[in-house]
């Protein structure tokens, strides 16, 4: 396990989602839930404060967090009236060093009552996406010709010569006199011999015509 920071280092504080929300008439938002992140080798603690205490209940302001672990922290607001909407409250979640409890990092968390309720339908299509137009040049065809017979290995556009030379020599000793012929000639095949090679020939005549 590696120290803890020193005295005068600052670490990054991780704290997800960085802004809540809370809906006036959605009982349903008006509990949320802070995750605090901790990736060091070394365990934190934390403190969280806030800008209006007297509107908010945290459900164990602080704490410890161990190494590379994360904790949910329950937020409830308690002052949901109309005359609160519309308001930016901050949290401040604090970093401080386990053994010597000094402050090592920090960040700001903001909070705002919102009048209605939570429409997620809407929040989807806030956002107006739109198709991107189809530009030629990225790759030239050779490129992405390439790029496929990558991913098809054993299909490449040139011919298998090995496959071609296992051909030429079966035909030539297949034109070979065969045992018993009676030609002078320093070299007779059997029939059995000139069977497999006949049948070798056509293993390699499905290699080199099958298409591509």
């Amino acid at each position: 396990m590696q120290p803890s920071p020193g005295l005068d280092q600052k670490v990054p504080v991780f704290v997800f989602p960085q802004s809540i929300a809370f809906y006036l008439d959605d009982q349903t938002t008006h509990k949320q839930v802070l995750t605090l992140y901790n990736p060091y080798d070394f365990a934190v603690r934390f403190k969280v404060m806030c800008t209006a205490p007297n509107k908010y209940t945290v459900v164990d302001p602080e704490g410890s967090i161990k190494p590379q672990c994360c904790i949910d922290i329950v937020v409830r607001h308690n002052a949901t009236t109309p005359s609160n909407c519309n308001i930016t409250d901050k949290f401040r979640i604090q970093m401080q060093d386990h053994v010597t409890k000094q402050l090592i990092g920090k960040r700001d968390v903001t909070a705002r009552l919102v009048q209605g309720t939570h429409d997620t339908s809407s929040e989807r299509d806030r956002d107006n996406f739109q198709q991107l137009p189809i530009v030629s040049g990225g790759q030239s065809p050779q490129q992405q010709q390439y790029l496929v017979r990558e991913g098809r290995p054993g299909r490449a556009g040139t011919p298998n010569y090995v496959a071609v030379a296992v051909g030429v020599l079966c035909c030539v000793a297949l034109m070979l006199p065969t045992e018993g012929d009676r030609i002078s000639s320093p070299l007779h095949l059997s029939v059995n011999f000139k069977l497999v090679l006949a049948y070798v020939l056509g293993l390699v005549t499905m290699v080199v015509l099958r298409p591509y």
